[in-house]
């Protein structure tokens, strides 16, 4: 095999192995940055060998292995040094080799799901919960969380090193939580993964609308989370959110980089495959319970079957609202409702809706408010209004793609 073959070859095993190789391979070193030094030179020794001996049938399998055995070799040097320094703690009173024939075996899954409930501890601050999951679960490099979250190399390598200390020093442990704990524990990490779609699905700030490379990390993580909990309806119902949000995504800018709304963009382009797993998705959560996110998916999910902008059915959207105002009582879920209540009963309807929201002390200064009063005043003809509520709404705003439609609408009001 040559070297580019091989090349891609680990490119995708980075992709899709990465987590699993490094979960195993903790459970081995119990310390992080051994376990991430070893899983390295793992991938590196890869690409050597792969392009003299050909790619390996089960990637996973192998690059453990050579990661466990750099591991062990490194603990037996050192195991003198090591006595003294704190390591991850682990409920299962187990030797060094025993753990490693235990995380060699690919029949035991939860070393994956170990690794991501350690990242998102509560005890750790969400931004650290955050900024683990992309390093350690995901695999980016310092520079690429950095990246992610518009912070300096230095700063982000700072914010990973103390999150790791405090992991150690906190005594957090290295386990998935028993079945009393795991609700909660893994309603922490579903909150980390859908931040990390939503950040990405319409960034916060910069010149484009989406962060691509998160909103496939978010996707990733969820299928992941899949596989390892299929029966949970939450996991499933996120999942199912993602994939059908992201289903539009081809279609949400023009060619010139305009934002779309969803009334102009052509539904020939959506990507009906993942539109068909999200709605099968989405019913098989629903008939398990129905979530935040599976109540959020079967939003989405109207929307995405709809024939046409026109044949959307609001009246559905606005009930579905209305059972996810009741589970999740959010001041956002509560806008998106009063949208959808004047995209149903009409512009008069939905402003009185979205006035009743004004004194939420949880909307001051969110953008969407005004920019949502702006659209109903612009259609009752109340355009001095709806200017001053477009002004507002782009001074709130930090995507550069977001403050230029709503400038285009402003400009557009009064023709």
């Amino acid at each position: 095999m040559d070297h580019t073959a091989a090349a891609a070859a680990v490119a995708d095993a980075h992709r899709r192995e990465w987590a699993f190789v490094l979960a195993a391979t903790v459970r081995v070193t119990r310390d992080l940055d051994l376990a991430e030094e070893c899983v390295q030179e793992a991938y590196a020794q890869a690409l050597t060998t792969w392009s003299e001996k050909g790619v390996p049938a089960r990637t996973g399998a192998w690059l453990t292995t050579v990661a466990r055995n750099r591991a062990l070799d490194l603990l037996r040097r050192q195991s003198t040094m090591r006595r003294s320094l704190p390591l991850l703690v682990e409920d299962e009173a187990t030797g060094v080799e025993e753990q490693a024939i235990a995380a060699a075996d690919p029949a035991i899954p939860d070393d994956r799901l170990r690794l991501i409930c350690t990242c998102c501890h509560p005890a750790l601050a969400v931004e650290a919960q955050i900024a683990l999951t992309l390093r350690l679960v995901c695999g980016l490099t310092t520079p690429e969380v950095a990246k992610a979250f518009l912070v300096s190399e230095p700063t982000m390598a700072a914010r990973i090193t103390r999150a790791k200390k405090k992991i150690v020093a906190a005594r957090i442990p290295y386990r998935v939580p028993s079945p009393s704990e795991l609700p909660e524990r893994i309603d922490a990490v579903l909150a980390v993964v859908h931040l990390l779609f939503t950040t990405g699905h319409t960034a916060p700030s910069g010149a484009g609308l989406m962060r691509r490379d998160l909103v496939e990390r978010a996707r990733d993580l969820a299928r992941m989370l899949h596989v390892l909990l299929p029966g949970d309806p939450d996991v499933t119902g996120l999942l199912a959110l993602i994939l059908l949000t992201d289903a539009r995504r081809e279609t949400r800018t023009a060619a010139d980089g305009r934002m779309l709304q969803l009334a102009d963009q052509d539904r020939g382009r959506w990507d009906r495959a993942a539109i068909a797993e999200g709605v099968a998705l989405v019913r098989e959560a629903l008939r398990v319970r129905p979530g935040r996110y599976a109540l959020q998916a079967a939003i989405a999910a109207v929307h995405a079957e709809a024939p046409s902008y026109s044949e959307t059915d609001w009246r559905e959207v606005v009930g579905l609202y209305d059972l996810l105002v009741q589970l999740w009582p959010s001041p956002v879920v509560a806008l998106n409702r009063a949208v959808a209540v004047g995209l149903a009963d009409g512009p008069t309807v939905g402003l009185a809706a979205l006035d009743d929201l004004a004194a939420e002390p949880q909307l001051a200064g969110y953008g969407y408010l005004p920019a949502a009063r702006a659209h109903f005043l612009g259609r009752l003809g109340r355009t001095d209004e709806a200017r001053i509520a477009y002004e507002e709404a782009i001074l709130l705003t930090g995507n550069a793609a977001e403050r230029d439609f709503l400038a285009t609408r402003l400009d557009q009001l009064g023709r």
